[in-house]
């Protein structure tokens, strides 16, 4: 049954294990009290952003089942997102802490996906999830970077599917909806777990360089595949769009 009830309840609610996870984080890595203020109004922004987009009627109550879990990710990756602006991450202890917590969110996408194929699958779950593993990834590059073990080079993980979207506002057929592959899905969990890699404590920067370079090859291979297919596929119309 379609529903109208209101997502913000669930945005709230989220705010208990947000504040967990800042506050464990916090107090294990002695951040400063800016920390808190910065995870605050990163997660405001992500709330406004969601109750912009999400649409007005959905199937079943608020945010649904599976969004409920993505959600809660949400809630581990955003603490990690403002870390680059309050430490180096080259302390072993905080590097297991971010790891941990990487972890645990990168598992609990395979639990909403689980969800979503129990009670439903819709087009903005399926976007929510994609946009959040994307995030992950960008702020995991930064993280490694921050290591000083990767060069800048490795952002290309994080920030290559950005480009692409930006690249899309200048050619409008890369805009096209692409047919769905097992390998993007496959490849953001090597790109995640590539980076966990690099951020383990006891890697050489000539491991985390290896194995960073191997990720962003197959990444760099995977988007020309389907830019070469967009291309191929394009339309007068589309074009026009």
């Amino acid at each position: 049954m379609d529903s109208n009830r209101p997502v913000w309840p669930d945005l709230v609610v989220a705010i208990g294990p947000l504040a967990a996870c800042t506050g464990l984080t916090a107090w294990w890595m002695a951040l400063p009290a800016r920390y808190l203020v910065d995870v605050t109004a990163v997660y405001f922004c992500f709330a406004l952003a969601i109750l912009r987009t999400v649409p007005r009627v959905r199937p079943g109550d608020g945010l649904g089942a599976a969004n409920r879990v993505t959600l809660v990710r949400a809630t581990l990756v955003l603490p990690l997102a403002s870390l680059p602006l309050h430490t180096t991450t080259s302390d072993a202890r905080d590097l297991w802490w971010i790891i941990a917590v990487a972890a645990i969110a990168m598992a609990l996408d395979g639990v909403d996906g689980w969800v979503a194929r129990r009670y439903g699958a819709t087009a903005f779950g399926a976007r929510f999830d994609m946009e959040l593993d994307a995030f992950l990834l960008l702020v995991l590059s930064l993280l490694v970077w921050q290591t000083g073990n990767v060069g800048p080079w490795v952002l290309i993980i994080g920030g290559l599917r950005y480009f692409f979207v930006l690249a899309g506002r200048v050619w409008p057929c890369l805009r096209g909806d692409l047919p769905p592959r097992w390998r993007r899905k496959a490849g953001c969990v090597v790109q995640g777990a590539a980076l966990l890699f690099c951020l383990l404590p006891m890697v050489s920067p000539v491991g985390a360089i290896a194995v960073a370079g191997a990720a962003a090859t197959g990444l760099v291979i995977s988007f020309a595949i389907d830019v070469a297919w967009l291309i191929t596929h394009a339309t007068p119309s589309r074009d026009h769009v």
